[in-house]
């Protein structure tokens, strides 16, 4: 039988449960709760909640870097198109969400790190009509950042063609707490032993990574990247063309075929975590001369000195 608590009986049984990954959590903010919090132990959500039970709520990711926050205002940015898509307002405006991001950068105490903005239906029931819910939840929280080990810069990576199939349109532009098929996409890699998964559309075409944009630099040199249809539009590949394309022939945007990624003479792989990441074996086939391209060092030096130039201080 198992005992029925009551509050005190639960709380103190609740706060003895280890919790994993614990030890990376530098600090977090809940907006009914009102406060900033250190203690791990106390960071839940309502189970009711729907972004928990139903996945209906946006999200963004963004990490700071030796005391500077990254492209925080077109994280923003896209968190209210992503929001407005789904007809979800936060219980706070967005210039109050700001400053709500920059104290529990602060609050945590590390110079490193990643921030997460969850931002929800709310609690309020169990079902799937958001008339259950009526207030929006916010949940803010830094952890550690988990960086790519350095031989992904120095050999490389693989990659390869998931079975997963790029989302519909409508779902693959917005940013979604749904992960489902991004979490399948990471766990057929791991089962195949490479590195980064690709999914493709219907068309045949490249989409994205599991939690990356990819692009590639063509046989004439030319930066290519997919068309945001069956993708989102990563925040980091935005900058990196903003700081990239004086140096490049040309960028186009336009669909990728496998056959292109055989071809070309980069692959590289752009996200939040690693900035720029070269792909140097796609299924198993060598990418060009097999080795790390200079386009992409050249990317992910312009995103590291624009880190220290343009990021927000902390």
């Amino acid at each position: 039988m198992v005992d029925i608590a009551g509050r005190e009986t639960y709380l103190r049984a609740m706060l003895d449960v280890e919790r994993p990954g614990a030890a990376e959590v530098q600090a977090f903010y809940e907006h009914r709760v009102g406060l900033i919090c250190t203690d791990p132990a106390l960071m839940l959500m309502p189970w009711d909640d729907h972004l928990v039970h139903r996945g209906d709520g946006v999200f963004e990711a963004m990490k700071f870097v030796d005391g500077r926050l990254y492209q925080l205002d077109p994280h923003l940015a896209r968190m209210r198109r992503s929001s407005s898509s789904i007809y979800l307002e936060p219980p706070c405006s967005f210039d109050e969400m700001r400053g709500l991001i920059l104290e529990v950068c602060r609050a945590g105490g590390r110079p490193t790190g990643m921030l997460r903005v969850f931002l929800g239906r709310g609690p309020g029931g169990f079902g799937v009509y958001p008339s259950e819910c009526p207030v929006t939840s916010l949940y803010i929280v830094a952890t550690d950042l988990h960086q790519p080990k350095p031989s992904f810069y120095e050999q490389g990576v693989t990659a390869f063609r998931t079975s997963v199939p790029a989302k519909q349109s409508y779902l693959a532009t917005i940013k979604s707490i749904d992960y489902l098929p991004n979490v399948l996409m990471k766990r057929e890699a791991q089962e195949k032993g490479y590195d980064f998964p690709f999914c493709f559309d219907s068309n045949d075409c490249l989409a994205e990574g599991a939690t990356e944009n990819v692009c590639i630099v063509n046989k004439d040199g030319h930066l290519v990247i997919p068309e945001f249809t069956n993708a989102l539009a990563g925040t980091t590949l935005m900058r990196a063309v903003d700081l990239i394309k004086a140096e490049m022939p040309s960028v186009t945007f336009r669909s990728i075929s496998e056959e292109d990624i055989y071809l070309a003479r980069e692959v590289i792989i752009v996200g939040t975590t690693g900035d720029a990441i070269p792909v140097v074996r796609f299924n198993g086939q060598p990418i060009h001369d097999v080795r790390p391209g200079p386009v992409c060092k050249r990317i992910r030096e312009l995103i590291r000195q624009d880190i220290r130039d343009n990021g927000i201080l902390l």
